[in-house]
């Protein structure tokens, strides 16, 4: 068994006990449904509507956790390209960044309590400025939701925290709240696939849905090509000198006849021996290779690598017509970070 030194710099236990845990995890859900059922729908619609209708940018602004909460909120709403949304540090606001609040734009303020000094400072400022304000808070007749044109009360039971204090489950209530409601939004607003990729082109999600496999293929330069006449022994240069472990057996129309791997080289060593050297590729090769198109999505192309009833290392890129325009290798996809 562990131990760690108490503040007091006494030795304590420091192994979990499970079924602590597993208490600790059922009253943290006994007090995430008391939120749940006792949610004033009414007021997360007229919120939603709120942001939805904001003429201007929407600021989110908090302090301590909430304001961790605030932050992420304020990200989460950019990222869908509707409404110009950032994040407000109240101390900073308040020694010159409230530059940037406008009279058509809107600021939420989350907090627990809703006495937080740094936010009740915040208020008549912004008020100066013309911004219309909403307070997100959990208790109940608090001098912030006062001051604000709306209040949004989130019903907080008890903190899930040993001694009621932490914020364990006020922060909880406050990111399932702000979450949901960007959903909300994200759903009246017809949120496409392609729009919310063309905002993350970094992470996976936006290459899962912006690259196509003309994108990521390797080009008709690049590719190991051989006619199916040709002896298996003259292509053992173009099998290994391009980089794809495969040849794409084309006739004379470069449409695609079939492929043949370095694992069919081995087993037609294997099975042939020195007759190897009578073979031509078109005598040994696949006639059934899975393809793609160069309009399908990248991550289409990682689905049919990996698919049953054995994964592969490569697709060939073929047009309509069957015409070979290109290569897409699974080591391609993971460089491309798919």
């Amino acid at each position: 068994m562990g131990s760690l030194p108490s503040p007091g710099g006494h030795l304590v236990a420091s192994t979990i006990d499970l079924r602590d845990l597993g208490v600790l995890f059922e009253t943290q859900q006994r007090h995430l449904n008391h939120f749940f059922d006792n949610l004033d729908l009414g007021q997360a619609q007229a919120f939603a509507q709120a942001l939805i209708d904001a003429p201007g940018a929407v600021f989110f602004s908090g302090i301590g956790k909430s304001g961790f909460v605030a932050h992420k909120l304020s990200q989460t709403l950019a990222s869908l390209g509707f409404t110009r949304s950032s994040y407000l540090p109240p101390v900073d606001a308040l020694h010159g960044d409230i530059g940037s609040l406008f009279p058509s734009d809107l600021l939420v303020l989350i907090s627990k309590s809703g006495s937080s000094d740094e936010l009740l400072k915040l208020v008549p400022c912004a008020r100066a400025k013309g911004a219309r304000l909403i307070s997100i808070t959990s208790v109940q007749s608090n001098p912030l939701a006062a001051l604000c044109d709306m209040n949004v009360h989130l019903p907080l039971e008890k903190e899930a925290c040993p001694f009621g204090l932490a914020p364990v489950t006020s922060t909880a209530i406050q990111m399932v709240f702000g979450d949901t409601i960007v959903a909300a939004i994200m759903r009246v607003r017809k949120l496409t696939k392609e729009q919310y990729a063309r905002n993350h082109p970094a992470g996976k999600i936006g290459k899962s849905l912006i690259f196509k496999v003309k994108d990521l293929m390797k080009k008709r330069e690049d590719l190991p090509l051989c006619k199916e006449g040709d002896m298996i022994m003259d292509q053992l240069t173009e099998l290994t000198s391009k980089g794809c472990g495969c040849l794409l057996v084309i006739n004379a129309e470069n449409r695609l006849i079939g492929t043949f791997t370095d694992g069919d080289l081995r087993r037609t060593l294997k099975s042939n021996g020195e007759g190897i050297f009578k073979l031509t590729v078109g005598e040994m090769c696949n006639r059934n290779p899975r393809t793609i198109t160069p309009e399908a999505m990248a991550v289409e192309a990682m689905q049919k690598i990996e698919s049953p009833p054995s994964a592969v290392q490569f697709l060939p890129v073929v047009d309509d017509q069957k015409v070979v325009i290109g290569i897409i290798t699974l080591h391609g996809l993971v460089s491309a970070g798919l």
